[in-house]
């Protein structure tokens, strides 16, 4: 499967991110200084067509987990079928990431600066309706650097009714300057949310212990609340760090870093996970309304990041 992709390039010449449109947007590379930082997992093609995250993926419309095939938000009781292949499913079968970005396919607003890309998602189609009915849409504006990615997003209530907000991102970040074992992470959180057997969060929350970490053969995948403002999420190693800044509209947050992978992902979330169900965060947006939220990576030299 061919897909098309957008190309941004920095003012500098330093720094260069591509973006796909027919899979749901996403940023499929971020070279920068000639070496990519981003992890490509099983690929581009299988991202689409199965929702096996990979690159900076967005998970729309809802981030990380459902605790059931199915949610109550906004007024609305969803029934989800549990045989929909448009729907991402976990190693424990519940849905995951919202709707297969095969399924999600942007229209581009305005790429004639070489630096910038608009793009608009409209949800108006019965086919993403029946899984998430609330009219509305997405606009996504990307900007890049020297050495720095941002990505704003905003969903605009465009119908009558009004439109919960669960969507984040997913950057897969790469450092080959160190193996991850070395990687000092910093952490911009001063809670954890406690888990369930299936991860779901329980309501309960954690004070975090330590915001400094040695990775070593730790194993993560870690939601967070009580952010810093702003976050700044940090993996430094080998004289290179990759940061991820949280600007407003993000008060959630996912650390995933498995063990034996050499990739860390610092995941800016609007709300938390299984929102739609447990409301922990949730914003519910009125006709009219919209929400926006923005979070940077910055690519640079240890010393030059701290």
């Amino acid at each position: 499967m061919g897909f098309e992709t957008l190309t941004i390039t920095s003012a500098g010449g330093r720094t260069e991110a591509q973006f796909v449109p027919a899979a749901n947007m996403v940023c499929c590379s971020l070279v920068d200084d000639g070496v990519e930082r981003l992890e490509m997992r099983r690929g581009l093609a299988t991202y689409a067509e199965a929702g096996k995250t990979m690159g900076i993926p967005l998970l729309y419309p809802w981030a990380n987990r459902l605790g059931r095939f199915g949610y109550r938000a906004a007024g609305r009781e969803v029934t989800l079928d549990e045989s929909d292949q448009r729907l991402g499913r976990d190693s424990q079968g519940l849905p995951i990431h919202g709707v297969v970005p095969g399924f999600l396919r942007w229209e581009v607003v305005d790429a004639a600066a070489p630096d910038t890309i608009d793009a608009r998602l409209s949800w108006t189609s019965p086919e993403l309706l029946e899984l998430f009915p609330f009219r509305h849409e997405v606009g996504v504006n990307v900007a890049v650097a020297d050495g720095e990615l941002t990505i704003a997003t905003t969903v605009r209530a465009t119908g009558e009714d009004p439109v919960p907000v669960s969507f984040g991102y997913h950057p897969y970040l790469r450092n080959p300057s160190a193996p991850r074992e070395r990687w000092e992470v910093e952490l911009a959180a001063s809670r954890r949310l406690v888990l369930d057997d299936h991860g779901i969060p329980t309501g309960e929350r954690e004070p975090v212990a330590q915001s400094r970490v040695t990775l070593g053969e730790t194993s993560w995948d870690t939601p967070f609340d009580g952010l810093a403002q702003p976050a700044r999420w940090r993996a430094a190693g080998g004289g290179a760090a990759m940061t991820v800044t949280f600007g407003s509209g993000y008060e959630f947050a996912q650390l995933f870093a498995p063990a034996e992978q050499e990739f860390i992902c610092f995941e800016p979330m609007t709300a938390a996970t299984n929102a739609l169900n447990s409301g922990d965060g949730l914003r519910i947006l009125a006709p009219g309304a919209e929400h926006r939220a923005e979070f940077t990576v910055t690519v640079a030299e240890a010393q030059r990041a701290s």
